[in-house]
């Protein structure tokens, strides 16, 4: 499904958290609004641009850094069917585009960084889609 909403960062950083490593981050990361997951491109892309970077330690696959004025983000999946793009616009808000796939329409939605239109929305599309599959197969 195709995004593009405004969202803010701390749910996009909840979203991140909630997808790779919400299972291992140390609880001090998750209470520090300024702790994000980041991750290499074999992996599935997770950068930020920021002003100010810092690495704190690497847990697995994940590496958490201490950020300043995040000024965007890319968040790519490891299975690559989600590509995401988070830019900053105003303070904390950014625009949120890209290719989502159905789990992370899901991670999106519980972190807070989807609406229920959206949701909605891709559930109707995809019904829609089923309706049209099952036309042509003769169902």
């Amino acid at each position: 499904m195709k995004i593009d909403t405004v969202c803010d960062l701390s749910s996009f950083r909840r979203f991140m958290i909630v997808s790779t490593c919400d299972s291992f981050i140390p609880d001090e990361f998750v209470s520090d609004e300024n702790v994000f997951p980041e991750r290499a491109s074999d992996q599935g892309t997770m950068y930020l641009e920021a002003e100010d970077k810092e690495t704190l330690e690497q847990i697995r696959d994940i590496r958490f850094t201490r950020v300043s004025n995040v000024l965007g983000i890319i968040y790519n999946s490891k299975s690559g069917r989600t590509h995401l793009k988070w830019r900053q616009f105003k303070g904390d808000l950014g625009r949120l585009t890209g290719e989502a796939s159905t789990n992370t329409i899901v991670n999106l939605s519980t972190a807070g960084a989807l609406d229920e239109k959206y949701v909605r929305k891709y559930g109707r599309q995809a019904q829609e889609q089923t309706v049209g599959e099952q036309e042509q197969l003769g169902y």
